[in-house]
């Protein structure tokens, strides 16, 4: 599977960097992987391309990648589709931290991060979208994301400014 922009280890890597921030701070850090058992509660809509959930998948496949973690203070939330807040407890748990502004990176772009910001703006929360941490299937649809998308959901920046701005609080 093709992954652009960017190299998916320096994409690992920009991500890594901005956990391990989050967590000098004692920021919450929330780590997201996407799994099920059989495929069965997946949503299965009738579309025009056929998006199959691989039935055979390496036992390490919905593993967060060892470098990242999870550490103890991180909180994990496995989804059953694009979006991260549909289904899980990540609104529960962001509203009883008093969090209101969120930091999304991940791969893909257009899919589970694009969903996860939409679903976040409709709950009221402000966005950084650190665009260096995050691919998608091609540049082609990393690049209209960013460009026509998330800038009408909050602020786009790189990971370096999201570091610098998290090691000045």
């Amino acid at each position: 599977m093709s992954s652009e922009p960017y190299p998916v280890q320096q994409v690992l890597a920009k991500t890594v960097r901005l956990a391990e921030a989050f967590r000098r701070t004692g920021s919450f850090v929330v780590l997201v992987n996407v799994n099920s058992v059989d495929g069965k509660d997946l949503l299965h809509p009738i579309t025009d391309t056929e998006i199959r959930f691989p039935t055979e998948r390496p036992k390490d496949w919905a593993d967060i990648a060892l470098e990242l973690g999870p550490q103890a203070s991180d909180h994990l939330v496995t989804k059953r589709q694009w979006g991260a807040f549909f289904g899980t407890d990540l609104d529960l748990q962001l509203r009883r931290r008093d969090i209101d502004t969120i930091v999304l990176c991940g791969i893909a772009t257009n899919f589970g991060v694009e969903t996860t910001a939409r679903e976040a703006y409709s709950y009221g929360y402000h966005q950084v979208f650190a665009e260096d941490a995050m691919n998608a299937l091609s540049v082609e649809e990393h690049r209209h994301t960013c460009t026509y998308i998330f800038p009408r959901m909050g602020r786009i920046r790189s990971t370096d400014e999201v570091a610098a701005a998290i090691n000045c609080e």
